[in-house]
């Protein structure tokens, strides 16, 4: 019945893998609604509060590029010609042979640059131009070929387009991807969770599908019961902060990132990359040890991982096998930054890793390190790819007393080194004893350049380093179509709840994690973008078309004429007793609040700023919801919304609006004051002497 079930497991994981590979249509579950188009209002003000609504910052993410290149090419007066060149720039600088560069290259030239030059209508610097035609007539075409024009472009986007975007629908169109993104809270019912694919210290890893792209990921679920046991608190919340780290800017394409974090009442959630290729110690089980040059290209990818983390002064500290991953297609990626750490401001000194792959600073107790530890680790990995056994590990022993003890004795260096097979060329027992070395300053990678020093060495002559980071290099081994590449879900097994049965969370356990919740915006654009992007735009155009024949436009108005300062729908508690809560289309306007019935039927309610008393200063909890209190000398009107971001932008507008006019109102009071009270001055002393002198 087990060897069913387990079966069943696998058969439902590899199903859910091949759906993620259809038509996004087929791909969700779930679907995504944008909200209402009226949101650009709160979320323009939002934006421009966090400097965001800029050329540079909406270009450079994902779906804030798409629509504008949307509007550029489709709701544009005038042709912008530019984006296609600076596009085609792009593509022509991925282009890895010399020879497409070339033709790539002569194409732009003529149909951006000459084709302008005989028009007399090349707007760009004589300069740029030049340094094109430099490398073109000696027949060189450097990636950065076009870089002077980059910039150029740039300006000129930047203005009469970029304004023009802003006026535009498709600005709106983004305003609305931001709120949704903005307002992003994950929990489990946003997954489709499959086949445990791993186990570790705190939890268990699965292979899950995102329910609203059909994008498939691995989930890790650590359990805060299992965390408290083993007092891992820290630990678990350092994970979270090295994995944004590392998945936040330049994506890595070695290491294994993550797009969101959440949590439940009983577990932490990581949703990061799924590498459903297997790891390197279940290949070494089942390949066998690996030869120089195979060994050499997992080496090639893993230092451009180490580079990464490095860069970002993230030392990792686990390296092994059994923490590189295979992707479907073959490349690795370093998996598990649950040791990882930061030395940018303070070095670590604590003794952890695996034994076997700790380097010997790292077991000396008290002793400060930074990311010279992980090169030790590399080599001592490249040993195991060759070997099977760790140059510590000698006729396999699991004495990890022994096995700590070999590694401070036997590094290069000391009187007894590391035994390196005759079989090894000269140039990989060259590395392997730089690599291995006691005496970090003697260590390779550890010299003051990092990385470089590694990859210059002789081993990896001729390799492109370019080429490993595309990926463009064949992997010597491409995992199994159609199987899971990993241990039986039996044999993997699950943790015994029977330990954690008298743990009890608390409150000031659960407010350990009330920060712990993140969505890294470019990951989670870049996933919307690939998958479902297209189809919720026109979904959302048929949606928006039908609301505005239907309503006339009554409401969403940009309202560019008025004074009005925010606009939108919000939630208000009315109706028999107040019970129930109303959606209303609010405009807020220097003196008063208008709240118009969704019908449009009946007149508006007026709430004036010289009759409210006050707004409550922070959020407040109604009926369960987060509200907005304003007291005025007749009654109280409470509102509400959905929309985080935007209810407490509509808080701030409507404490900032009540100042304004309370301020206006003791301002006016004054002036009316100082005007009527000087003329009743003038007045006494005209009367006052005629009435001393009795006439």
């Amino acid at each position: 019945m087990a060897d069913l079930e387990a079966v069943l497991a696998d058969v439902s994981y590899l199903m859910a893998m091949e759906k993620s590979k259809c038509t996004p249509a087929a791909r969700a579950s779930k679907k995504i609604i944008l909200p209402d188009p009226s949101v650009r209002s709160v979320m323009h003000k939002y934006l421009e509060k966090k400097n965001e609504v800029n050329f540079d910052k909406i270009f450079n993410q994902v779906l804030g590029f798409l629509l504008f290149k949307d509007f550029c090419e489709n709701i544009s007066e005038e042709a912008v010609p530019q984006l296609k060149f600076y596009e085609e720039i792009k593509e022509y600088e991925k282009l890895d042979n010399p020879e497409d560069r070339r033709k790539s290259a002569r194409q732009i030239y003529d149909k951006f640059i000459m084709k302008e030059l005989l028009a007399r209508a090349h707007d760009y610097p004589k300069d740029a131009v030049a340094h094109v035609q430099k490398y073109l007539t000696k027949n060189e075409v450097p990636v950065n070929l076009f870089e002077p024009y980059i910039q150029e472009i740039f300006n000129h986007l930047r203005g009469e387009p970029f304004t023009k975007f802003l006026e535009s629908e498709k600005y709106t169109r983004f305003c609305q991807w931001k709120n949704l993104e903005l307002n992003i809270q994950l929990t489990m019912n946003d997954f489709s969770v499959h086949r445990i694919i791993g186990r570790g210290g705190f939890g268990e890893v699965y292979g899950c599908r995102k329910a609203d792209t059909g994008k498939m990921y691995a989930m890790k679920c650590l359990d805060k019961k299992r965390i408290k046991m083993k007092q891992g608190e820290t630990l678990a919340l350092n994970e979270r902060i090295m994995l944004s780290l590392v998945s936040t800017g330049v994506d890595c394409p070695f290491i294994v990132c993550m797009t969101y974090a959440f949590h439940t009442p009983d577990k932490l959630c990581f949703i990061l990359d799924l590498m459903n290729g297997g790891d390197l110690h279940y290949h070494l089980s089942q390949h066998g040890v690996f030869n120089e040059l195979e060994m050499k290209f997992y080496a090639a990818e893993v230092i451009l991982g180490l580079e990464h983390m490095h860069r970002r002064y993230i030392v990792y500290r686990d390296l092994k096998p059994a923490n590189i991953l295979l992707d479907e297609h073959g490349h690795v990626r370093i998996s598990d930054l649950g040791l990882a750490c930061d030395f940018s401001k303070k070095k670590p000194h604590a003794s952890v890793g695996t034994h076997g792959y700790m380097a010997p600073e790292v077991l000396s107790k008290g002793t400060a390190y930074d990311s010279s530890a992980d090169w030790f680790s590399f080599g001592c990995m490249l040993y195991k790819l060759l070997k099977g056994h760790s140059p510590f590990r000698q006729h396999k022993t699991k004495d990890k007393h022994e096995i700590d003890r070999m590694t401070l004795t036997m590094s290069f260096d000391m009187l007894q080194n590391v035994e390196l097979p005759d079989s090894f060329s000269n140039d990989l027992r060259d590395l392997l004893e730089r690599l291995l070395q006691r005496d970090i300053d003697k260590r390779l990678g550890c010299g003051g350049r990092g990385a470089d020093e590694v990859k210059e060495h002789s081993f990896f002559d001729g390799v492109d380093w370019q080429q490993v980071y595309v990926q463009k290099y064949p992997p010597p081994l491409i995992p199994p179509r159609g199987e899971v590449n990993a241990a039986d879900a039996f044999d993997i097994g699950s943790f015994d709840e029977e330990d954690t049965k008298g743990i009890k969370l608390t409150e000031a356990d659960q407010e350990l994690y009330k920060n712990f919740p993140l969505v890294i915006s470019e990951r989670w654009q870049g996933e919307v973008a690939e998958t479902v992007f297209e189809t919720i735009n026109q979904e959302a155009d048929r949606l928006e078309q039908k609301k505005k024949a239907k309503q006339k436009q009554r409401f969403d108005t940009d309202e560019k004429e008025s004074d009005c300062i925010l606009h939108g729908y919000i939630k208000k508690l009315g109706g028999p007793f107040a019970s129930a809560w109303q959606t209303r289309y609010a405009k807020l306007y220097p003196n008063r609040l208008e709240l118009h019935p969704e019908s449009g039927s009946t007149k508006p309610e007026l709430v004036f700023m010289d009759q409210v008393e006050e707004v409550s200063p922070d959020l407040v909890t109604v009926k369960g919801e987060q509200c907005i209190n304003i007291r005025t000398r007749e009654a109280k009107v409470v509102l509400t919304n959905s929309d985080d971001i935007g209810l407490k932008e509509w808080l701030q507008s409507l404490r900032s609006t009540h100042k304004c006019s309370l301020e206006l109102l003791g301002n006016m009071a004054k002036k009316a004051g100082k005007i009527y009270g000087t003329e009743r001055d003038k007045q006494d002393k005209v009367i006052t002497p005629r009435t001393t002198n009795g006439n």
